[in-house]
């Protein structure tokens, strides 16, 4: 294998284009093997391996500076600088982070996992550059994709005007993570038809040189260009024109479910059907709803796969459904514009994506108390990357005026909140999806959601009461029954509400309680626990705060962030005990 050789970018140096062009063949065949192996982003980083290549051929790195948007496309990267045994070697496999990550090699500039970010990192190298007077390339690359994010177009716009070397590199695959959706991408479409000579071209119209590459997957062509603009002395717009899924049948037929797949993708599988689930009933309130009432709609930031947003389910939405593209800042921002002129917008977003939004939920959303819905996916404490943690959503969101946070615990208490949000006219309501598998009870909640804060007694004790909490609502039910063979009866409680206290129902714990334990699949600081901490601080009440801690886990085993934070039921007995 020519990979053989490769331990470091020095070592392309030596080769020819004909012994790249194999090692092309040779790391698009582990990536393959690797990413359905373990799962991961498998169309992005088949269609940058050419680019790859000839980027660490022609540039210097680390010395020329590399910054990757999101890290959908650094799996080339990290094989040729020092890394190919985490893609060689199954052992090996969870060696490295799927994102790029400083602490691994020199060659990457930042941890980097969300989207529109590497233009406005890029800049910021290239600055502290040109202040200590020094000299090197500094290379920004971002899928087409990822310019409809703010921060891409913000930062496109300062960097035309830096006036020293800066190169962005603009992968033209022609997808987001799923199809893409604005005007900018009408301008790259006209750009491409036109071999680059369109005379409306959106980066020469901010000030940009412009260079376009017809063939971004041909080596020969890339290793040519990227000589003609190595150590440019000002802001320059390579339009570089790739396959997305190059070189894998499936992900070129299918760039969208490619995109990111599961362990065995590949592999032959016997059909199955897909249990009912959090998503499916989702999906199907939504084709209902639309179905019935044309001022309904469903909106997303181009991730529609997530949320079970199929191409035929779009379809069958059609214009009630809106992909705003890579642009969570704008969808709140428009779903308050459409609630405020009585449309009925559902926003469905991660919670590692609404994180982005805070100003716009605070200022344009909640400021205005305009009734729009928001449906947050994948809350709670998990063993992902660092750049996708999903534990902060509690605590970011349930701390602004207006907002309305709730954690459904049931499929009929989901549905019912559901309803109840896109129906009512006073609030901004965001709802965080259960993120476990899927329960029934079969009896229909009948709650009136429009009284606030009106916490759920399920099992009426006395001593300890468990305040369980969406996802954790199960584990207080489980700490109970531990509790009943110390011969303690406790209360189980079912909030319901993530933003507000029912304080009448505190009032009357105190009478005959002496200890409160909060659940909450999220962190504690600024959650809801703190809140019910809080509120029992001027009295005897002790209050034990059960969730995750104020950190950046990164692809820590569940089961040791559960020990960690003393989540496991055993250990929450063991520290009521303590208590009493």
């Amino acid at each position: 294998m020519i990979l053989d050789k490769i331990n470091s970018p020095t070592d392309l140096k030596n080769l020819s284009v004909d012994e790249m062009k194999t090692l092309s063949n040779e790391m698009r065949k582990i990536i393959i093997k690797k990413v359905n192996t373990t799962g991961g982003h498998m169309a992005p980083n088949l269609g940058i391996i050419e680019t790859t290549i000839a980027l660490h051929y022609v540039f210097n790195s680390p010395i020329d500076k590399f910054v990757f948007d999101v890290s959908h496309q650094c799996y080339p990267h990290k094989i040729l600088t020092g890394r190919k045994d985490g893609f060689l070697n199954e052992s090996d496999y969870q060696k490295y982070t799927g994102y790029t990550a400083p602490e691994e090699s020199a060659h990457d500039m930042f941890k980097i996992g969300h989207t529109s970010t590497s233009i406005s990192l890029a800049c910021g190298l290239a600055k502290a550059r040109d202040l200590k007077c020094e000299n090197y390339n500094v290379i920004a690359l971002i899928g087409d994709g990822s310019l409809s994010g703010g921060e891409a177009l913000e930062g496109l716009n300062f960097a035309s005007k830096l006036n020293s070397n800066f190169i962005i590199i603009v992968n033209d695959n022609q997808m987001s993570i799923a199809q893409n959706y604005g005007g900018l991408y009408d301008n790259l479409a006209h750009l491409r038809e036109t071999k680059g000579e369109a005379k409306n071209n959106f980066f020469k119209t901010l000030g940009y040189d412009y260079c376009y590459i017809e063939n971004g997957n041909n080596i020969e062509t890339l290793i040519e260009e990227f000589k003609k603009i190595k150590n440019i002395n000002h802001p320059l717009i390579v339009h570089l024109v790739t396959e997305k899924g190059h070189g894998l049948t499936q992900a070129v037929d299918n760039k969208e479910k490619f995109h990111w797949i599961m362990p065995g993708e590949l592999d032959e599988k016997p059909a199955f059907s897909m249990p009912e689930s959090y998503t499916s009933i989702t999906v199907d309130y939504f084709l209902n709803k639309a179905k019935n009432d044309s001022s309904f709609a469903v909106v997303n930031a181009a991730t529609p796969g997530v949320f079970g947003l199929t191409k035929d389910v779009r379809e069958k939405l059609g214009k009630q459904y809106i992909d705003v593209a890579i642009a969570e800042e704008h969808a709140i921002g428009m779903i308050s514009g459409m609630a405020k002129n009585g449309a009925k917008p559902v926003f469905c977003v991660m919670s590692s994506f609404i994180q982005r939004t805070y100003d716009q939920l605070s200022q344009d959303l909640c400021l205005n108390s305009n009734p729009a819905t928001i449906l947050i996916y994948w809350g709670g404490i998990t063993d992902s990357d660092a750049t996708h943690l999903t534990t902060f959503d509690i605590s970011m969101m349930s701390n602004i005026p207006n907002l309305i946070y709730l954690a459904p615990t049931t499929k009929e208490e989901y549905l019912a909140m559901l309803d109840w949000s896109v129906e009512q006219t006073q609030y901004p309501v965001a709802i965080r999806v259960p993120n476990i598998e899927l329960i029934s009870t079969g009896i229909e909640d009948k709650t009136d959601y429009s009284i606030l804060n009106k916490y759920q007694i399920t099992k009426k004790g006395n001593t300890v009461a468990l305040l369980g909490l969406g996802n954790f609502y199960f584990k207080a039910v489980e700490v109970a029954k531990l509790l009943e063979k110390e011969e303690i009866n406790a209360t189980i409680i079912n909030p319901k509400f993530i933003t507000g206290i029912d304080c009448e129902l505190m009032e009357e714990l105190k009478k005959d309680h002496k200890v409160i334990v909060t659940l909450e699949d999220g962190e504690l600081n600024g959650g809801f626990g703190e809140k019910i901490a809080r509120y029992f601080g001027p009295s005897e009440m002790k209050v034990l705060n059960y969730g995750s801690h104020k950190e950046f886990s990164d692809r820590i085993p569940l089961d040791e962030l559960y020990t960690k934070y003393r989540l496991y039921n055993e250990l929450i007995l063991e520290d009521i005990k303590k208590a009493l």
